[in-house]
Formats: structure tokens, sequence, C-alpha cells
């Protein structure tokens, strides 16, 4: 019997180093980005006061319950906020335009909302997809994507990719090419904006203009520090997904090849461990106390070594996606500022270097 249980742990331990065969990436860890220097605004009491709200709505549920309520509850984030856009529902693909006054419909945002590929929708994030619209004067879709566990993993990646294909030649009113396009999500929603670009990259579409990722994830492995070190301050991420840190990771790994049926070192799922050579300007915002700091430090000290230009900028004290909370949060509308500025600066050099 003995030699049967060893012979069980060989066999265990030889295919998880075989099928979860890790680079090592530890000499990607920096602590050299900036981090703005400012403390968290009065109204972040407000936020957490929200955060705690969303934790209170499933509690004590569990299972299908408990993430109807998460759902219901984020949905519920737009409530109450004044939009300045027209809202277009869009059946295939599945979405909703978001139109401010005045924006050229050529000029186009496909936007992926976050939670945890399991939540979340055009709904819950209008505060977002609104004033995106508003500072670029563009026709920003928030798709609808296929969300776990009813649906794989993968067929919200497929949405994403037939949804960036279409948005290239249609816009709200119907056929019309694009002639300025950026790919943006936040969290769950920004691992597929930075997959979507490096697939775009490998399948020869009109490459988008611009990326912009708020507190993506980049690597379900879970092996960059923060995933650990931010625990404790993270309000949003930590009372959620802190326990994890109480499993081994090879556990972990095989927990999320059966949940998500791709390896998490895939780089559809790991969009850090791909190919980022020759990817299109992107700008990443994050909070130095959030649980998926070192995934977007990272993806862009990785990005930067392949030579794609990565901006990172980092707030401090922020909840994870704290972009979401415009206009209430001063820190949302510095985050939007910081938004525009990148384009417009991005507009500008393509400008002169087309008069040249």
């Amino acid at each position: 019997m003995l030699w049967i249980i060893l012979a069980i742990i060989v066999f265990i331990v030889a295919a998880t180093l075989l099928l979860f065969r890790l680079e090592d990436l530890s000499h990607l860890d920096r602590d050299d980005y900036p981090i703005k220097d400012a403390t968290p605004s009065e109204a972040n009491r407000e936020v957490l006061g929200r955060i705690r709200e969303l934790g209170q709505s499933s509690k004590g549920l569990r299972g299908k319950a408990r993430l109807m309520a998460l759902r219901k509850h984020m949905d519920g984030l737009s409530e109450g906020i004044e939009l300045a856009s027209e809202l277009r529902h869009c059946e295939s693909p599945r979405g909703e335009w978001v139109l401010a006054p005045g924006c050229d419909t050529r000029r186009r945002i496909l936007y992926i909302h976050g939670g945890a590929w399991a939540a979340g929708s055009p709904r819950s994030h209008r505060a977002i997809t609104d004033r995106l619209s508003q500072i670029t004067r563009a026709a920003v879709f928030a798709l609808d994507y296929r969300l776990m566990p009813e649906n794989r993993f993968m067929d919200g990646v497929r949405d994403c990719r037939e949804a960036y294909t279409w948005l290239l030649k249609h816009g709200p009113d119907g056929a019309e090419p694009a002639d300025f396009m950026v790919v943006a999500g936040d969290s769950a929603g920004g691992s597929h904006t930075l997959g979507l670009i490096a697939w775009i990259r490998d399948n020869g579409l009109r490459q988008a203009d611009a990326a912009i990722a708020f507190s993506p994830s980049t690597d379900l492995t879970l092996t960059a520090p923060s995933n650990r070190n931010n625990i404790g301050t993270d309000p949003l991420l930590g009372p959620v997904f802190g326990g994890l840190s109480k499993i081994p990771l090879p556990v972990i790994w095989w927990a999320t090849l059966a949940a998500f049926r791709v390896s998490p070192t895939s780089p559809v799922a790991s969009p850090l461990r791909g190919n980022l050579k020759d990817l299109p300007p992107t700008l990443i915002q994050a909070s130095d106390t959030e649980m998926l700091l070192d995934n977007a430090r990272r993806y862009a000290a990785r990005a930067e070594a392949a030579g794609s230009p990565v901006t990172l900028h980092t707030w401090p004290g922020m909840v994870h996606v704290w972009q979401i909370f415009v206009p209430l949060l001063p820190e949302a509308e510095e985050a939007f500022d910081d938004i525009r500025a990148f384009l417009e600066q991005l507009e500008s050099r393509g400008s002169a270097q087309a008069s040249a």
C-alpha cells in the first residue's frame, strides 16, 4: 500500500512539473515605479463603505445564490449616477453602445468589464464607459461577454475577439470603418484586454491604436509577491481571495485548470507569460495597496524589455478599480484625466509623424 501511495505522489508531482512549467519571473519585481505623492481623499471613506456593503450583500450565501447576489450588487453600482451618454443596446455582438454628445462614431473603444470572469456587465460599469466616451469623444462599446460558470472561460475570450473584429468595420449606426481604436478593461477585463492585443498581433488584424488596463489580472499562477503581501491592504480582493494564500500553489493551479479548462500558465489566461513584442502603446493604472499591484508591475517591466511601449501609473491607497467610483472619488477623476492626457499625447505624436 505504501508503494502505491508513493507512486501516486510521484505521478502527481511529475504531472504538475510537466503541465505547469513556470518561468521564474521574480527578476521582473521592481519597486522603482513611481507612486503618486498624495494621500487618499475624504471621499475614499465612502468608497470603503460601499465595498463593505458589497461584502455584506453575499454574506452567509453559498454557491449560485452568492454569485447572483454579487452580480446584482455590481449592477447596482450604476444606480443614481447621472449619465451624459446615450445608451443603445446591441444584440450581436451582445453589449451596449455608450455615446457621449458629439462623439465621433469612427473613434471607437471596446470596453471589457471586470468581475472575476463571473460577474459584472455593461450596466455595472456605466460610470466608466460614460466617462470614457466623454473624455475621448469616442463611441464606447461595452461588451456583454459570456461569464463563468455558465460558460467556459474561452467563450468569453472568443466574444472579445469577435467584438473587436466587428468593431473595426461597424459603428453604432451600422457599417462604417474605424479611424481610431482603443481596447480597455479592468481587472479580469484587463486580462482579456492584454490577451486580446496579443491575439490581434498574431492574427494580422488592424492593431488597436492603444490599450488601457485598470488593475489588470496578468498572471493566474499567483506567484507575484503582492498576491500575498497586499491581502491585508486590499479591502475588495483581500476578503474574497486572501484565503488562497493558505493553499499550496500547485493545488490552485490544478483547480484553475479544472475551472477554466485552460492552464494558468497559458498566455490566454495569463498574458504576462506570452509574447509581449510589437504591442500598441498601453496605459496601466494600479493601486499600491491592491493584490494585483505586482501583476501590473511585472507586465509593464516585461513589455518594456520586449520593446513595447507601456506606461504604468500607480495611485496610493486606492481600492481595486477605483475608477468605477467616478464622479464621487477625486482620484477617479484624476485617473480619467490621466487617460485623456495619454491618448492626446499619443494622437499628437501620430499626427506629427504623419506630417513628417
